[in-house]
Parts: structure tokens; sequence; C-alpha cells
């Protein structure tokens, strides 16, 4: 007789169970927990990454992020706006600009940046400066897109009600339209700042002493020396440090507007 829907999928179930148990057991009586403990879990090797993993690469993260999150949110702005102009060549330009470094490697523009600019106006450029502007300008074509969909999703009559009281269509974007968008795309733009965390460990390709170092660098520094990979489960972690609460963060604003969403293509189009 034929098993009802309900036994067939308790059946299933059990059946996952098992493969899952099995796999455990097989993973667990034939690992070598003893090369797996020196190798990934030296506690020595770890307790020498302190405080400086804290003191110096966590710090650095955090900077480097911070900066580039600013730096990008603020030319994001600047081409969202371009790219609801009437204007029809600030149309051009921000699509172009969007298309462009949406397509773009971060690290080939870490490496542009970084070195092309220095060679490219015989100068130097401070490691700060260099991956504030990088990680800004591919963030910002990311996030452009995000303030460009929330500005679109603040209902019509907050601009009209605005207009009708006499403001002018600058004062009213700026005192009406934005800060309503902004409300609406906190979560997107939390989930970006996420990405600009995991993206400066670019960083590590242009080269830095030893107060400049991130966590991924100081990584691999320590990884070389020690010939252990506890250096970079102690650099995950302190990235998990900084990734996870903006995970929950952006899950308690996207509560706290409502879950309302808002359309970010993957992809636009140049208007003609």
């Amino acid at each position: 007789m034929a098993m009802s829907k309900r036994k067939r999928a308790q059946v299933i179930r059990w059946v996952q169970y098992a493969i899952l148990v099995a796999v455990v057991l097989v993973v667990a009586f034939t690992a070598n927990w003893g090369k797996i403990r020196t190798t990934f879990f030296d506690l020595e090797v770890a307790r020498n990454m302190f405080p400086e993993v804290i003191t110096v690469a966590l710090v650095n993260t955090v900077i480097y992020t911070t900066l580039g999150f600013g730096f990008g949110l603020a030319l994001a702005l600047v081409i969202a706006l371009m790219r609801l102009s009437t204007v029809r060549v600030y149309r051009w330009i921000s699509g172009i600009y969007i298309e462009f470094f949406r397509g773009l490697p971060a690290l080939m523009v870490i490496l542009a940046v970084g070195t092309g600019i220095p060679l490219a106006f015989n100068t130097f450029l401070d490691k700060y400066v260099a991956l504030m502007i990088a990680l800004g300008i591919v963030g910002a074509a990311y996030m452009a897109e995000t303030l460009r969909a929330g500005i679109q999703a603040v209902p019509k009559g907050q601009v009209e009600a605005a207009r009708s009281l006499g403001m002018s269509p600058a004062r009213t974007m700026m005192t009406i339209v934005i800060p309503q968008a902004f409300k609406i795309i906190l979560p997107p733009l939390t989930n970006e700042l996420i990405l600009l965390t995991k993206d400066s460990s670019l960083a590590l390709f242009l080269g830095a002493s030893v107060s400049e170092y991130e966590l991924t660098q100081f990584g691999r520094v320590e990884l070389n020396e020690s010939r252990s990979l506890t250096p970079v489960l102690v650099a995950g972690i302190c990235y998990l440090i900084i990734t996870i609460p903006l995970s929950y963060l952006s899950r308690y604003l996207e509560r706290r507007t409502g879950g309302k969403k808002i359309s970010t293509p993957e992809s636009t189009e140049v208007k003609a």
C-alpha cells in the first residue's frame, strides 16, 4: 500500500538525519584530531597574536571600512541624484559609472588607486586615503542604486505636500525625501557595510607597515611565521566580531521599517 504524503515526508526526513549522523561519525573516527588541534587550535600561537590582533589589525579594519563607507555613501548620494536628474547627460554619466565599477573586481580598483594614482601624479598617497577612495568608489556604485530605489520609494504625496507649502525642489529633496529614504534603505546599507568590511581585506595587496596591518594581512604574516593555520582562524573570528552584530542590526532595522522592500536591480540600463 502506498504511503501517505505525511508518512513519506517523515521517512525522507529520517533518511536525511541518518545520512547526517553517518557523515559525522565518519569524520569523527577518521580525522586526525591531534593534527587538527595543532594546525587550527594552537593556543600558544593564538596567545602570541594578542593584543596586536585587536589593537592594530582589528582597529585598522574598522578604520578602513568606516572611511570607505563614509566616502562611498557621500559619493553614492551624488550619483543617485544624478541618476534621477532630468538632465540626460547626468543620467548617462551616473549610469556608466554604476555599470563600470559594479563590473570590476574591487581588487583592480584598489590596485589602480593605490599604485596608479601615485605613479600618474608622481605623489605619495597615504594608505588610509587610498583605501578610503578605492573602497568608496566601489561601494558607491552599489549604494547609489540602493539610494535611488529608496528615494523613489518615498510616496509622491510627500513631495506634492512640500511643494504646495512653497518649498523648492532642492529643499524638498534634502529635508523631506532623503531623510525618509534613509529610513527605508538602512537595512541594505548595513549589508553594504558588511561587504566593505570583507573587501577591506584586499588592502594586503598594497603592502603596509606593521602599524597599518588589517586582519587578513596580520593573519597572513603570523601564518608565515608560525606555520600554523591558527592565525587565520583568529583573524576570521575577529571578522565575525564585526559582521555578525551588523547582520543582527540589519535584521533589526528591517523589522523596524516594517520589512519594506525596495527594488535594486543587479543591472541598470543607461537611459537615452
